[in-house]
């Protein structure tokens, strides 16, 4: 996993976590997030981590040299269950950088609708890094009460969840802590990669 390898590496390279922190210009605990699994670097985080570490981005991806490119299917619409095992209505695949996996999975998903135009259009591709959260901004796919997905800026509060479209003529949504647990209310992953269509 990426977590272990970035604990492996940074040894191997003779740093603290302090140093490394330091390196990035980032607090040590978000650091430390990276290499316990609670978050994930950025590619282009990976990518200086690498050059830091002395090793090569594919080795901290994925413990080889990993290819340049990996195929993503490109679906429909999500299944439910959470973490995606069961993926509905593959209609192709999609060939992306393998640095944006970083050690997760990657899905497809064509927008439907236009309450994220003028950014994301009817019959485009999002490529999705597959994770439970996600920060404040990030454009994400959100699933409600095991319903089909949908692509939102996510703001959270500490009281609930708002679902924010770009269109100016639809609704931002909003979930209460409590509308959270009980529909439920679940990210699926973070939008990396818009694949628009012309």
């Amino acid at each position: 996993m990426l977590k272990q390898r970035l604990v492996s590496a940074r040894k191997g390279a003779a740093l603290t976590q302090e140093d490394v922190a330091r390196f990035l210009g980032i607090k040590r605990q978000t650091y430390s997030a990276y290499e316990r699994g609670v978050s994930v670097p950025d590619a282009n985080t990976v990518a200086v981590l690498a050059r830091l570490f002395g090793v090569r981005v594919g080795e901290l991806i994925s413990g080889e040299d990993a290819p340049s490119s990996i195929k993503v299917p490109v679906c429909g619409n999500v299944a439910a269950g959470i973490p995606i095992d069961a993926i509905e209505n593959i209609e192709d695949y999609e060939e992306v950088d393998a640095s944006l996996a970083m050690g997760s999975r990657l899905i497809g998903l064509k927008i439907k609708g236009a309450s994220m135009e003028p950014r994301f259009t009817n019959g485009d591709i999002v490529i999705v890094r597959c994770q439970n959260n996600v920060e404040n901004g990030d454009i994400a796919v959100v699933l409600v009460g095991g319903e089909e997905a949908t692509v939102k800026k996510i703001s959270k509060f500490s009281d609930g969840i708002r679902l924010l479209p770009t269109n100016p003529a639809f609704e931002p949504l909003y979930f209460s802590n409590e509308d959270i647990e009980r529909l439920p209310v679940t990210i699926v992953g973070k939008v990396v990669e818009l694949r628009a269509k012309f």
